[in-house]
């Protein structure tokens, strides 16, 4: 799943950014809300994650303007103040959910998969196609029943995948979800993963789930 984060201390913001890509998630950065507002609405992500005091323009005017041009993606607004007044102005500017600092990392993470459900079509907490599961909480995958060891990014490809079952998915789309705002996409970084994923998933299974569409790029689907 692709996360934005718009965060301008440098420290706090690199902190966040190193536990959601910990834990699997793709993220992208913004120091200023400006810069934050172009990204969300040039870009596609799961999820915004936005301090409320910013430079230029803050994260309760950033979400409302979002929000104004029909952005749906669901955000969690981080703020050091925890006066009630202040929770529902975020609220009421379009946030759907409210952190204030300091806080736990793991409840930001138990935040994170309350809204990526909330925001998605799954509301479970396990993906599964077949005989295929993944567990998006413990990271695990499984193929009738045998544990699949899977790296960070094919575990976040996989996910991806699970996501959006019988959809083709271009290499664009999936660089633009597994790999940062500036990833180079003149590679084949994204077949050699692919098909590693695939060498894991599929490798001795009777029935095939990743198939390549020839000039398209991927889908993951029952044939």
């Amino acid at each position: 799943m692709r996360i934005l984060l718009v965060e301008d201390e440098k420290k706090v913001a690199s902190f966040i950014r190193q536990g959601l890509e910990e834990e699997h998630y793709s993220v992208d950065v913004a120091h200023d809300g400006e810069k934050g507002l172009l990204m969300a609405e040039s870009e596609q992500y799961d999820l915004l994650i936005l301090d409320v005091m910013l430079p230029k323009k803050n994260g309760l005017e950033v979400i409302k303007v979002f929000r104004a041009r029909k952005g749906t993606t669901p955000a969690l607004m981080l703020t050091a103040k925890s006066a009630t007044d202040d929770k529902v102005a975020g609220l009421d500017s379009g946030a759907d959910d409210y952190l204030t600092k300091p806080f736990a990392f793991a409840e930001l993470l138990a935040r994170v998969r309350s809204l990526l459900r909330r925001g998605g079509k799954e509301k479970s907490t396990v993906l599964a196609m077949a005989d295929l599961e993944l567990d998006t909480v413990t990271h695990k995958a499984k193929r009738a029943g045998r544990l699949i060891e899977l790296t960070a990014k094919e575990y976040a490809l996989l996910e991806y995948f699970l996501r959006n079952r019988d959809r083709v998915l271009s290499r664009t789309l999936i660089s633009e979800h597994i790999w940062d705002y500036n990833f180079d996409t003149g590679t084949n970084i994204i077949d050699v993963y692919v098909n590693h994923l695939r060498n894991k998933i599929d490798s001795g299974a009777e029935k095939k789930l990743i198939h390549t569409v020839r000039g398209v790029g991927y889908v993951i689907k029952e044939e």
